[in-house]
């Protein structure tokens, strides 16, 4: 490792109240020492990164900077300013830890930040922004409240989910975090609305030339990810679970992608050539005009200067190219072009594989082994002065390695419930991780296990490692339903039961069972599945069993239980609060060994196609009072039965015109005749020459969850007609 000629280690950050903290500082270990010594450690920890956090916005010029949206797709500063101090206020209060708030108006504006749904999701909203003096007196008072609140709480080691201090803990980690996101929004600002500072402005002075890349050979082997609760660091929710990959031999860039190896891409048309770039690229480079690296400033002369947090200065040409993933993939595609090979970002796995020739960690090492946790720069710097093992460079620190994985939950996965919001917004596939910190990462964004993911076309302080790989395949990413409908139907079929009701999916298919006894079981329908529990326990009967339902929407969950073996759902408990759940296959017995003889499709129980017929059973349940025709589906559906099969009808015979015109209800009052009659003799009248019931109805009771206290409970009558010889 090159000698650290520019640590900064001993330097101190003068804040403007006096109060002094450490520029490097250490994750407390959870479950070690003694309580007092731990109080005190966290105490420390606490003002350290408090003070910190608030010596970075020193760097503004003045108070318009507070003001100016240096990204339209971000608040200004004056709400990152005083966000992580109510982060405090509300999460203690979330975890009724305390009963006290500073100032209710001020905690509501700045609570709640931007994740950007898109690249052109712009952020137009207005609000009547506090002065840097009231966000300053609301950091005063919250400093306060949680310095008093540490030193009287009641905890015992090792601090865990439930510990009080575990609050205080995700609000210093949070705070950390917005340490670097609120560096990229300063290193945004124009350079006038910024000014030197005594210890931010302590950038790498090494500039030279770049050295040329090469590829190391990186031997493959079983990679385990993810980590217990009994971890001895804090971590964020999506840390935790397990997972494990073989990962073969692969070959990786001995150093990160410089800015001048990043020139060859842009002075090859890398920009201009669409064929390198993917959709989301294209459309991207459509909003944005980019012709270059965002932080690049490109001169009359077609020279280039790069603009730091704090300076605009020569190009380093050593130092690491800092780009979107978009950017990365693009150039990767270049890269294989140029070479015919297939070169890519790593995977999670891969990057982790990369890693393992580092056995110590952010708390415990005696120097920062790469250019991370403000121990050596307050910039980059370049990308051969951090040497990490087997010719490798930079595994850790400088910037942040895009990686080819969306992030997912770990096997284990769960949410925690004073942050559920933390993880799951960003499990939908469109949030790719990224790798390996830093210059300005610290705290739990410095770890070994930390997994941080943005949306694609995000600037973060992040470049690229290339990989020279066989090609990933397509990632199977379980998102979250959100659709409330679907959710409660999921939980409907799959969830605990509500008030003591048994599973009416499954209680339905034991009463049909009774009759399977000597008859074929070879093909069976299900109309109208939902998210299609029945299905799944009608393949335990049957050779092939076909799910249909009207609704894309419903028939993705299990599809998902088929294909990926999970489903994410979130339900309403009261008001805006939710809970996060999921199901896996494999908590429901026999589901995986008969998940293949499953067929999930759309269709119209009214208007079945041609190629549905040949049934040993078909079942409806709880949805003939749903159809818009249920005479013309018990008359359709007869010939589609085999002789000898079971039609099983199931229904609390809810008729509503929303959903069945009057005049096809199957029971009720008929005007022209004056005669009352029921659905079951409706259905017998239809059914009656062609088909015989066997034994009598069958009452199934069931309850749908709606929220926490709040249930739809009823009780379906189920009845099974036999399909007579003709």
């Amino acid at each position: 490792m090159a000698a650290n000629t520019s640590s900064v280690e001993k330097q101190i950050v003068t804040c403007r109240d006096s109060k002094t903290a450490p520029v490097v500082t250490k994750m407390p270990l959870l479950n070690e020492g003694d309580v007092e010594s731990k109080r005190q450690e966290v105490l420390e920890y606490f003002h350290n990164s408090f003070t910190l956090y608030e010596s970075l916005f020193e760097c503004l010029a003045g108070d318009e900077a507070y003001y100016q949206r240096a990204n339209n797709l971000r608040q200004p500063l004056i709400f990152y300013y005083g966000h992580t101090s109510v982060f405090y206020i509300n999460k203690l209060n979330v975890s009724k830890f305390i009963d006290q708030r500073i100032d209710p108006a001020l905690e509501s504006i700045l609570a709640i930040g931007v994740d950007e749904m898109s690249w052109d999701d712009l952020n137009d909203a207005h609000y009547d922004w506090p002065t840097p003096q009231q966000v300053k007196a609301h950091r005063d008072a919250t400093r306060e409240i949680v310095d008093k609140f540490i030193r009287e709480c009641d905890f015992s080691l090792p601090i865990d989910w439930q510990s009080p201090l575990w609050i205080i803990l995700m609000g210093v980690e949070h705070e950390r975090i917005h340490l670097e996101t609120s560096s990229v929004l300063i290193r945004e600002l124009p350079i006038e609305m910024v000014k030197p500072h005594p210890v931010w402005g302590r950038i790498c002075k090494q500039v030279g030339e770049a050295p040329e890349n090469e590829l190391i050979d990186v031997a493959g082997g079983l990679v385990e990810l993810g980590k217990s609760k009994s971890n001895s660091l804090y971590g964020w929710d999506n840390e935790y679970g397990y997972s494990r990959e073989d990962v073969e031999s692969f070959q990786a860039s001995k150093y990160l992608v410089s800015n001048r190896e990043f020139l060859d891409f842009i002075d090859a048309g890398g920009y201009q050539n669409r064929s390198l770039w993917t959709e989301e690229g294209s459309n991207w480079l459509d909003f944005s005009q980019a012709q270059h690296p965002v932080y690049w400033i490109k001169s009359d002369d077609d020279s280039y200067r790069l603009r730091t947090m704090l300076e605009v200065i020569d190009m380093p040409w050593n130092w690491p190219a800092e780009i979107n993933y978009l950017e990365a993939k693009a150039f990767c595609n270049w890269k294989s072009e140029q070479t015919e090979t297939h070169v890519r970002m790593p995977s999670e796995a891969e990057w982790s594989q990369l890693r393992t020739g580092l056995d110590t960690d952010q708390p415990v090492w005696d120097e920062a082994p790469g250019n991370i946790n403000l121990e050596h720069h307050m910039s980059p710097c370049p990308v051969d002065e951090h040497e990490f093992h087997d010719g490798l460079f930079d595994v850790i620190g400088n910037v942040w390695q895009w990686t080819e994985t969306p992030i997912d939950g770990f096997d284990g996965f769960e949410v925690h419930p004073t942050y559920d919001d933390f993880s799951t917004p960003t499990f939908d596939g469109k949030h790719n991780l990224f790798k390996g910190g830093c210059w300005i990462s610290t705290g739990n964004y410095a770890i070994k296990d930390s997994r941080y993911a943005f949306r694609r076309h995000f600037f973060q302080h992040s470049g690229l490692r290339y990989v020279v790989a066989k090609p990933l395949p397509e990632p199977e990413v379980s998102i979250y339903e959100t659709d409330q409908m679907v959710s409660r139907y999921i939980e409907f079929h799959y969830g605990d039961p509500v008030d003591g009701t048994p599973n009416f999916p499954v209680a339905c298919i034991d009463q049909v069972s009774k009759h399977l006894k000597d008859r074929a079981c070879g093909k069976a329908l299900d109309v109208g599945c939902g998210t299609a529990r029945t299905a799944f326990e009608l393949a335990k009967y049957f050779d092939e069993v076909q799910a249909v339902d009207l609704s894309v929407r419903v028939i993705e969950p299990p599809t998902n239980l088929q294909k990926v073996g999970r489903q994410r759902y979130v339900c309403v408990d009261e008001g805006e609060i939710n809970s996060f759940h999921e199901i896996q296959l494999s908590d429901f017995k026999g589901y995986d060994a008969v998940k293949n003889k499953i067929a999930f499709m759309q269709g119209d129980g009214c208007n079945l196609v041609e190629k549905y017929h040949g049934y040993d059973l078909v079942y409806a349940g709880n949805v003939i009072d749903r159809m818009y025709d249920p005479g013309k589906f018990l008359k359709d559906i007869q010939s589609r039965i085999n002789e000898g099969g079971l039609l099983v009808l199931v229904s609390p015979y809810s008729w509503d015109e929303e959903f069945t015109p009057r005049d096809k209800w199957l029971g009720g009052f008929k005007a022209n005749t004056g005669e009352n009659f029921t659905t079951l003799e409706g259905i017998d009248r239809i059914l009656s020459g062609s088909f015989k019931r066997l034994g009598q109805p069958v009452d199934i009771p069931f309850a749908m969850r709606e929220s926490t206290r709040k249930s739809q409970h009823g009780v379906s009558e189920l009845t099974v007609w036999e399909k007579l010889n003709d």
